[in-house]
């Protein structure tokens, strides 16, 4: 049987270990409006040598365990990743937690200048995966001085594009699930059985297609933050009713000014047809779909993944 739920699990509990080098060389919290964030780093001895990868991981109110296989790159850059403020080891670190108004696409964006500043990088890669594709785009179209190239992977880059294409995806599904889905939308009943039971078979095919392996990470039990989700995104990944309802970077891509690795699944959420739109957007992209994955592409292609992104970094990056 299919993981189901995989985004819910991946987001918002604790998962043992798996990979052999998951143990940070350095670690702590830098400062950020709001509070503290917690980072991890690997890849200490290119310090100032090679460019810093910075990871955003996905949500909103995800955390980093997801992305950890990018730590295989620290055998050539530096390689850091963190969760953002108000969740996973971030979590008990905020100034206010009554207070929301950091729960804003500004906000996280800002934390990538707080890292750079905090660890002293000059040079910086950004990768972001899903809702951290988002921050890795709007860091891009910034083109701050020093960075070197954005990975857009699986990205929100348009909620309305975004959700049409989802739609296009629940037109696939067996009939019960399209009319369970589109029953409990109208009436806004998102935790009826039906619905999550439409919500799983839809994840069986778009979030992991194949079976996933759990590049996870405990970080002590730190979960995600669900109410993060709920509130910027919406109760399902196809239906968004929170303050990213709108949310459209794409007139900008235009001004991206470095190299940018867009990568998706071939029944990934962000629908392949739009990220090749996207990547045609900008200057200096390159477009690629990853063979049988959803949208958990490091979850069911991790070598690939990794793979694509460690030679494009070779031919990019100089």
């Amino acid at each position: 049987m299919k993981i189901i739920h995989l985004l819910l699990i991946i987001l918002f509990t604790a998962i043992p270990p798996a990979l052999a080098h998951q143990d940070p060389e350095q670690s702590g919290f830098i400062d950020v409006e709001g509070g503290k964030i917690w980072y991890r780093l690997n890849g200490l001895e290119h310090l100032g040598k090679a460019p810093a990868i910075i990871v955003m991981h996905g949500g909103p109110g995800g955390t980093h365990r997801g992305l950890m296989p990018y730590v295989e790159l620290s055998d050539t850059y530096p390689v850091i990743l963190y969760d953002q403020l108000g969740t996973g080891m971030s979590a008990k670190f905020v100034d206010d937690p009554n207070d929301h108004s950091h729960w804003t696409v500004e906000h996280f964006v800002s934390e990538i200048g707080s890292i750079r500043k905090a660890l002293g990088l000059d040079k910086v890669i950004i990768a972001g995966h899903s809702w951290g594709g988002t921050l890795s785009a709007e860091y891009a179209v910034k083109n701050e001085k020093g960075l070197i190239a954005a990975i857009f992977s699986s990205p929100l880059i348009s909620t309305p594009q975004w959700v049409a294409d989802n739609r296009e995806w629940i037109r696939q599904l067996p009939e019960n699930y399209r009319d369970a889905i589109e029953r409990n939308e109208a009436a806004g009943t998102f935790d009826n059985t039906e619905y999550r039971a439409a919500e799983a078979a839809f994840y069986d095919q778009h979030m992991c297609h194949n079976d996933c392996v759990d590049y996870g990470f405990r970080d002590n039990g730190a979960p995600g933050n669900r109410d993060m989700y709920m509130t910027m995104w919406g109760p399902s990944e196809f239906t968004a009713n929170g303050t990213l309802e709108n949310y459209d970077i794409s007139p900008k891509l235009p001004t991206v000014e470095v190299p940018v690795l867009m990568m998706c699944g071939e029944f990934d959420e962000a629908a392949p047809k739009s990220c090749a739109k996207y990547a045609a957007m900008v200057n200096d992209a390159t477009n690629v779909v990853v063979p049988g994955a959803g949208h958990a592409t490091l979850g069911e292609q991790k070598d690939f993944v990794i793979g694509t992104v460690r030679k494009w970094l070779a031919k990019k990056v100089k």
